[in-house]
């Protein structure tokens, strides 16, 4: 047996111990939730696959073999993808609860301001994110040959600049498909800078700050008149703590009014996308490019969660009748306790 082998056999057999315990706690927080959230058709759907997941994982062979481990892996590999549309099928759910409640309370009944169910999503989505982590990088494991520079997920010389550029091409094809034309995105400051970190999330955070800044920037201005560039400005040093990016647009900014809630999984200023009936987001991913511009309501605290999650934090500055700055804070992954709810 070789080394790699003994590797991969240890690290299973660590999943298999602790992805049960992860699994039984969502699915007990799912079947006690508030305001009626857990009878949604679309939450009973989530918590059937966080059951079955568990039931599949305890009924498993301990993988203490290369053909044993190999099985745990390919069961795995099916976990993750059953799960793949969580965030999506829970948005639908939260969705299907404010049309309920609205039907019961009347049409200008807000959710925005349900602590308790935003509460809930917020550490339900930081333990989404853990679990997504142990399967995924157990499974880019096992690929024999991976690009330079990973190890797994994780990229030792991951570049800001490289994943905003990619970031930028699929938010502004996004937006040219919405609105008919995109402005400018232009890329600063420490563009050379690379540290180590996992691309996907980082892609994640700023495709979706992107698209907001985009959105904002068309609806402002009109794609017939003259667009202000959005500026994404990178800042990086050696001694620097974090690798801070800022995505600065002239779109008009935020009312005051709806700054506390623009971290809520509840709000959306954009027309919620499940009310035009789109049937898109039915096995979208965490990362996928063909969602709707807007509606969901969920880019900015999903990101800020996936930027927390390895210590790093997103904030928002701004100016109403001018624009925002969106600051992303990016530990440099070290020796940090994961931030499990």
């Amino acid at each position: 047996m070789t080394r790699r082998q003994r590797t991969l056999i240890q690290i299973a057999t660590f999943l298999k111990r602790e992805l049960p315990v992860r699994l039984a706690r969502r699915v007990i927080e799912l079947k006690q939730l508030p305001e009626g959230l857990d009878a949604m058709p679309s939450v009973i759907r989530v918590r059937e696959w966080y059951e079955q997941s568990f039931v599949e994982i305890r009924r498993s062979k301990k993988p203490v073999d290369a053909e044993g481990e190999a099985e745990f892996c390919e069961l795995l590999h099916n976990i993750y993808q059953r799960h793949a549309p969580t965030l999506v099928t829970m948005a639908r759910g939260v969705h299907e609860l404010r049309q309920k409640l609205r039907a019961e309370r009347g049409e200008k009944y807000d959710l925005s301001d349900a602590a308790p169910i935003h509460g809930f999503l917020d550490s339900f989505y930081m333990s989404r994110i853990g679990i997504r982590i142990l399967i995924g990088q157990y499974l880019e494991l096992h690929h024999e040959t991976q690009p330079e520079g990973y190890v797994g997920l994780i990229n030792r010389s991951t570049s800001p600049a490289f994943i905003a550029e990619q970031a930028m091409a699929d938010a502004t094809y996004l937006c040219e498909r919405t609105h008919g034309d995109a402005p400018e995105v232009l890329i600063e400051g420490a563009t050379g800078c690379t540290f180590t970190y996992i691309p996907s999330h980082l892609y994640y955070c700023l495709f979706e700050l992107l698209k907001n800044s985009l959105r904002a920037v068309c609806e402002t201005h009109g794609v017939d008149g003259e667009m202000p560039p959005i500026k994404v400005v990178i800042a990086s040093g050696e001694q620097n703590e974090d690798v801070v990016i800022k995505v600065s647009d002239e779109g008009g900014g935020i009312p005051r009014s709806h700054m506390p809630r623009i971290f809520s999984y509840l709000f959306t200023t954009a027309t919620p996308a499940f009310d035009s009936g789109s049937s898109i987001f039915s096995s979208a991913g965490d990362h996928g490019t063909d969602s709707p511009l807007a509606g969901l309501g969920y880019g900015l605290p999903i990101s800020r969660t996936y930027a927390r999650y390895f210590g790093g934090d997103l904030n928002i500055m701004s100016m109403e009748g001018y624009g925002t700055d969106a600051f992303l804070h990016l530990s440099r992954l070290g020796n940090r306790s994961e931030p499990l709810p």
